[in-house]
């Protein structure tokens, strides 16, 4: 009997033992959580039923959709808020999705740039990192602000109008940017940033706000003008820099190719120095221009007809500021002009985009294609 009891203690303890080594196991394998270790378990199975609609998207419209997470959104918010953007088509699967490949933790606050095309598990594995989400933006060499701001509004991954950053850049905008760039150029308060939003390729964070792209802009403006020397050779010739950008603007919108661009900015620095109006076709354009036809074809009666001070048909000199965002090349042209005694230049009959240049007023006639 004594044997009998001792046999029944250790059966026991080995079974106490055996529940608390399962106890540890399980709360090792389940991470301290074996209900929820059980449930995830389960959703699971259920969704192994549900691959069809798993690999489904919504559609086909590869267009990016902006879609900010807040910190502190859940995953079921995240869900609701993907099914109301029309990116997912259940809410409740991409919640099961999440759970069941333990990304439900994993989502990330931050901006993404999503697309119907994409499905469940793309856009789930895409929410759990933000850091790839840029926003692609290119300004062109003879744009001028307006057809900055129509790229934003054609851009689907800003989080602001083409409006919205006129507003910082339009008329006045001298007056609000950095005290020190507007000495550095010259910038008189009340102009705009037209001819200063400098012209590149950009990738810009998907948190960038109208001031933060003002500001990006103007600082490559002033990285690559410096870098090109172009202030020193300004100075050289006793410009200002807002003189040499409201000449390249102009020289920008002439210069159909650009290894003209020193002659043509030659010719209209002899004009100036003589004191002879520039004639020049673009800033009759500049004040014609109006949304979907910025760069309108002009008429006989324009050069007179247009009343302006950019008309430069009937003022004398440079026109009150640029008229378009210049290259470098144009830049580098109007602060170091080439050297000649030509004064006029019209395009070649031949329509090729180049010039020819003439020393006189005759000489130029007889150029004429007509």
């Amino acid at each position: 009997m004594r044997r009998f009891l001792q046999l029944i203690a250790l059966l026991l303890v080995a079974l106490i033992l055996f529940a608390v080594l399962t106890v540890i196991g399980l709360t090792i394998i389940t991470d301290g959580n074996p209900i929820s270790f059980v449930q995830t378990a389960i959703i699971r199975w259920q969704i192994t039923a549900r691959g069809d609609d798993l690999d489904q998207s919504i559609g086909t419209d590869a267009t990016p959709i902006r879609f900010v997470i807040a910190s502190g959104d859940t995953p079921r918010g995240v869900a609701l808020n993907l099914f109301e953007a029309n990116l997912i088509a259940d809410a409740d699967l991409f919640v099961d999705y999440l759970r069941a490949n333990n990304l439900d933790r994993e989502i990330e606050a931050g901006t993404y740039f999503l697309n119907q095309t994409q499905t469940i598990p793309v856009i789930a594995v895409a929410l759990t990192d933000s850091r790839g989400s840029q926003i692609p933006f290119r300004i062109l060499e003879g744009w001028r602000i307006e057809e900055v701001a129509n790229a934003i509004d054609n851009n689907p991954l800003f989080g602001f109008t083409g409006a919205d950053f006129l507003a910082v850049v339009g008329a006045g905008a001298g007056l609000s940017v950095d005290p020190a760039f507007a000495a550095q150029v010259g910038l008189p308060p009340n102009n705009s940033l037209e001819g200063f939003l400098f012209p590149d390729t950009y990738s810009l964070p998907p948190e960038i706000t109208p001031i933060m792209l003002r500001d990006l802009l103007l600082t490559a403006f002033i990285t690559q003008t410096n870098d090109a020397g172009i202030p020193a050779l300004a100075e050289a010739r006793g410009m200002t820099m807002f003189e040499v950008v409201t000449l390249a603007s102009i020289v920008q919108r002439e210069a159909v190719h650009l290894e003209e661009a020193p002659m043509i900015a030659g010719v209209y620095t002899n004009r100036i120095t003589r004191g002879m109006r520039l004639d020049a076709d673009p800033t009759v354009q500049y004040p014609l221009g109006e949304p979907g036809n910025w760069w309108k074809r002009i008429t006989q009666a324009d050069y007179q007809g247009v009343i302006s001070p950019y008309n430069t048909y009937r003022m004398i000199g440079l026109p009150p500021g640029p008229i378009a965002i210049p290259g470098l090349a144009a830049l580098s042209a109007a602060a170091n002009p080439t050297a000649s005694e030509f004064l006029y230049f019209q395009a070649e009959c031949s329509g090729s985009g180049f010039h020819r240049f003439a020393l006189t007023y005759e000489e130029h006639l007889a150029n004429s294609c007509f």
